[in-house]
């Protein structure tokens, strides 16, 4: 007879789980294993360990391939939520997501890019790591974040700024000043 293996100490504990509601060491749903292979890693390319799926091959349709596959990424960021995922790390998802879906806006280029960057995979990687707190974002993810936040401001104010600039510098034309 075996001995009891130690228990991980980035897992919490059965008492920890009961207390907070949730049962102890609870999977992660095959749905969603299921789906992020479909999705990211359906077939494999010959003589390479990569895969490519249907946000790849469904990309190839313009319109089409999108919202399938935008459907399936949204369903991976339901399952984040229910898990409990910090929010810096949701905000890290719907990064992968955006990337993944402006760069699928560009004709074949973004969908070869789709082969490479994998979002899904990426996003059940992350609800897997830090599924009810098993472990903190890094610093790291606050940085990603931060930025992220920035340059979306700088994106939302930057018409703004110009119009002003230029409306600013007609009436100084205008009135000759």
């Amino acid at each position: 007879m075996t001995p009891p293996s130690p228990p991980d100490e980035h897992e919490p504990s059965a008492v920890t789980a009961l207390a907070e509601g949730r049962p102890a060491g609870e999977p992660l749903p095959a749905w969603a294993r299921i789906l992020t292979r479909l999705l990211d890693d359906l077939l494999r390319i010959p003589g390479t360990e990569q895969g490519v799926g249907l946000d790849a091959l469904l990309g190839l349709i313009p319109g089409v391939g999108d919202t399938v596959t935008g459907l399936g990424s949204m369903a991976l960021l339901v399952l984040a939520l229910r898990k409990r995922v910090p929010t810096v790390v949701l905000v890290k998802m719907l990064a992968n997501i955006g990337v993944d879906v402006l760069t699928g806006t560009v004709p074949v280029l973004g969908d070869l890019f789709d082969v490479a960057f994998r979002s899904n995979r990426r996003n059940l990687d992350l609800i897997e790591k830090h599924a009810y707190g098993k472990e903190e974002p890094s610093t790291g993810d606050y940085v990603l974040v931060g930025g992220g936040l920035l340059i979306a401001a700088a994106a939302v104010a930057t018409p703004f700024v110009i119009s002003g600039l230029v409306g600013f510098s007609l009436v100084r034309w205008l009135t000759g000043s």
